[in-house]
């Protein structure tokens, strides 16, 4: 018997376009993601999607499969909706706080995205910069912080996990190097946002810990910090889907640190009152679906 769980899947997997990170939308292991599909072409006796594609390019078997999707599961995610309005009230506020600036570059096509489920629920970003966002939810200046896992005081919602790469300009002497590690920065600025040194991933995990001495410059803007690189003032290290435009643009380039990379995780946090509230927990499913489907080299958590 088709299931809502069936048409749910298809849709991951075309929002995601590849097995792996559908499976993480779905919070299933690839092989439960496998045997699901199994199952559903054993079922209609078809493939519903070719194998070999990417990103995944669904047969026609699919393509019905996937028509009826759109047409029942806007519905069935409206009425649940409509039900948590009726059993928590139909309006709210929730402002945003961010710990990570380039989070900017996803987030308004998350709260686009929002607003038009949740039309009642007013949805604002907390200007400025925040030496502590956690402190904006202690004091009630914000209502939510996307950012690090600031404990168990909050409710925390994991987002996913992301690369950070070492930016540098086209013609800086690290150019040649395919892996950056811990004494290439010897000597080096370092430009990063005006946050204190325990919040930056390099600093905190590869040139503290390596007894690395460099420079540090700061600067509030994306742009900024990558203008600044592109005129050999220094280097940077920023998320893999902040840079991508420059990088395929040829303005500065690009290179990953350590033998396995450098990572970083993502979160939702929130005071614990706010936790139950399903237009919260429906902010956290749309930034999940939305990065899954347009943030390349992220890893759902």
């Amino acid at each position: 018997m088709l299931e809502l769980r069936h048409l749910r899947t298809l849709a991951a997997l075309r929002s995601a376009g590849t097995l792996v990170r559908a499976a993480q939308l779905l919070n299933l292991t690839q092989s439960a993601l496998s045997h699901q599909i199994k199952l559903m072409e054993d079922r209609y006796g078809m493939p519903l999607f070719e194998r070999k594609s990417m990103p995944l390019v669904f047969t026609a078997g699919g393509h019905l499969l996937l028509q009826l999707a759109d047409t029942i599961l806007p519905k069935v995610e409206q009425a649940e909706r409509d039900i948590a309005r009726l059993n928590q009230g139909d309006s709210g506020t929730l402002r945003v706080a961010l710990e990570c600036h380039t989070c900017f570059d996803w987030l308004m096509p998350v709260m686009d995205a929002f607003r038009q489920r949740w039309p009642e629920v007013e949805i604002d970003l907390v200007s400025g910069f925040h030496s502590n966002p956690a402190d904006l939810l202690r004091t009630g200046a914000a209502d939510l912080v996307i950012g690090s896992n600031y404990g168990p005081q909050f409710t925390v919602f994991p987002l996913f996990r992301f690369e950070i790469l070492v930016v540098l300009a086209l013609k800086h002497r690290l150019a040649s190097r395919r892996r950056l590690q811990a004494q290439d920065f010897a000597g080096e600025t370092l430009i990063t946002y005006p946050v204190p040194a325990e919040r930056i991933d390099l600093i905190r995990e590869v040139l503290a810990p390596a007894g690395i001495a460099f420079e540090r410059r700061t600067a509030e803007l994306t742009v900024a910090i990558l203008q600044l690189v592109a005129s050999r003032r220094g280097v940077a290290a920023l998320p893999n889907w902040a840079i991508k435009n420059y990088v395929d643009y040829d303005y500065v380039l690009a290179r990953p640190l350590l033998e396995d990379g450098l990572w970083s995780d993502l979160f939702v946090s929130v005071p614990p009152a706010l936790a139950g509230k399903a237009y919260v927990a429906d902010f956290v499913a749309v930034i999940r679906e939305q990065c899954a489907a347009s943030l390349d080299g992220i890893k759902l958590l």
